[in-house]
């Protein structure tokens, strides 16, 4: 698997685009700091970041404090794109809100466990690969449906890279 940039914007499985304020999909952004972006389902594969922020890529360049990162963003958007909601572990890349200048792009057991219920799991993946920085653990085993992410790390940083610099060359 892997990932074919197109110039046909309809054709692509993931659409992204930054939007301000009412941008015709029925959920307008609100200006800075508020919300960052969303997503709609596998099939529509629409991804919108929010025009109005101050979107960095890199800290240690953009010293803004009000600077959001880009691919903490993108990360947790790409994971409603394939179909996940939002969790209650607030170290999860699929928790709803992150802080300005927060960096959140290590998957969680959480985030991981999210995505083996709805797509099942990755037999070259084991959970206890994942940091200690980034994993938490969940008492109880997710709902199918509940607000998860992507099964392989490896494949998650690669999906955020390419949408990083898709984005950062629009």
């Amino acid at each position: 698997m892997g990932f074919v940039e197109t110039d046909d914007y309809e054709s692509a499985d993931i659409k992204v685009g930054f939007y301000a304020g009412n941008h015709g999909d029925g959920v307008p952004f609100d200006g800075p700091l508020g919300i960052l972006g969303h997503a709609f389902s596998p099939k529509n594969g629409r991804l919108h970041l929010d025009a109005s922020e101050r979107w960095a890529v890199d800290f240690d360049v953009d010293a803004t404090a009000s600077a959001v990162d880009l691919e903490s963003v993108a990360t947790h958007e790409i994971g409603h794109v394939l179909g996940l909601g939002h969790s209650a572990s607030p170290r999860a890349v699929m928790y709803p809100s992150i802080k300005p200048r927060e960096k959140k792009v290590h998957l969680t057991v959480d985030d991981v466990e999210g995505v083996q219920a709805l797509y099942g799991s990755n037999p070259r993946f084991s959970l206890s690969s994942l940091s200690e920085q980034g994993s938490t653990s969940s008492s109880s085993p997710p709902a199918a449906g509940s607000s998860r992410w992507l099964a392989g790390s490896s494949s998650a940083r690669l999906l955020c890279i390419v949408l990083v610099i898709l984005v950062t060359q629009l």
